[in-house]
């Protein structure tokens, strides 16, 4: 059965930096595209940042391009995504997601992924 767990959210004040954290389980993802999205109250759930399955293609939200950086590391089935200079915007619950397709290239629309984790909120202060 595949999981995938966050963690590292929290409540930091503006200017702060997180790193999230995606721990898969129940499958090997190194051949995968893997993703974070987020959703804040009462809006739709959003692209935030993708890695395709070398690691060496990222795309990002013109939202957070430049502040925040996706990591994978397969060894450890693991996805990273480190938060700079975060703001009270950037606040949401955070979401891992995980391509069921093998060698794809990653995509920015919920549609495009298969598997996804329970989420980590993330909450930016003032």
């Amino acid at each position: 059965q595949v999981q995938l767990v966050e963690s590292g959210g929290g409540l930091v004040q503006a200017g702060a930096s997180l790193r999230l954290t995606c721990a898969a389980s129940g499958g090997a993802f190194s051949n995968n595209a893997m993703a974070w999205f987020r959703q804040a109250p009462r809006k739709e759930r959003e692209f935030v940042a993708a890695i395709n399955w070398r690691g060496i293609n990222t795309y990002y939200a013109d939202s957070v391009k430049g502040r925040f950086t996706i990591s994978r590391d397969d060894a450890k089935n693991t996805v990273y995504l480190q938060m700079n200079s975060v703001k009270p915007e950037d606040t949401a619950v955070y979401y891992c997601a995980a391509d069921i397709r093998t060698f794809k290239p990653p995509g920015t629309s919920r549609n495009e992924y298969h598997y996804w984790g329970q989420g980590t909120q993330v909450t930016v202060s003032s």
